[in-house]
């Protein structure tokens, strides 16, 4: 894992086993990661990625603020397999954004994934697969799809289903992918 943050850290990406399926990551605050990661899926510009974290405090880090009602909301999900829309004021994140003004973070269960995610910062993490194809399910299929394009590819285990989507608004919690 040593080497992966490294990697990580100097701006590069690759494939890993996230706490749900495999998925691309780089750097969350580094945009150059970001939009190379944008490219080799052939992602939709305006689709942002889901932003994985160590720990709830990590989206202070994206100008959201939180408070005791939104962590006590926060600890029902995480950590687990949710991925939770908040809003994300300002224009500082436009790259992650992508214009929506919300950020899709998830705090994973996997400790040795948030044990890198504290090396690395928090990372972009959308399934490894180019846009409308579906998820790659293990290191050979991720292989076939990028090839030389990303920095390395880790295996480990997955569940083979994706995150589930909730947005919070104030006291509302709206069910975007279940």
């Amino acid at each position: 894992m040593q080497e992966i943050s490294t990697v990580l850290k100097n701006g590069g990406i690759g494939i890993i086993a996230t706490d749900t399926i495999y998925g691309i990551v780089g750097q969350a605050l580094n945009s150059k990661p970001v939009e190379r990661i944008y490219n080799i899926k052939k992602r939709t510009p305006a689709k942002p990625f889901i932003i994985l974290i160590s720990k709830i405090e990590d989206v202070l880090q994206f100008g959201i603020g939180i408070d005791s009602s939104l962590t006590k909301k926060l600890d029902n999900y995480w950590p687990g397999p949710v991925s939770i829309i908040l809003d994300c004021p300002g224009d500082t994140f436009t790259y992650l954004h992508r214009g929506t003004h919300t950020l899709a973070f998830r705090l994973p269960a996997k400790d040795e994934l948030r044990a890198l995610i504290r090396r690395t910062g928090p990372l972009v993490a959308p399934s490894a697969n180019p846009e409308g194809f579906p998820p790659a399910t293990n290191i050979t299929e991720a292989k076939q799809y990028f090839a030389d394009n990303v920095n390395f590819y880790e295996s480990g285990q997955v569940s083979d289903t994706p995150s589930k989507i909730i947005r919070i608004i104030g006291d509302t919690i709206e069910i975007i992918r279940a």
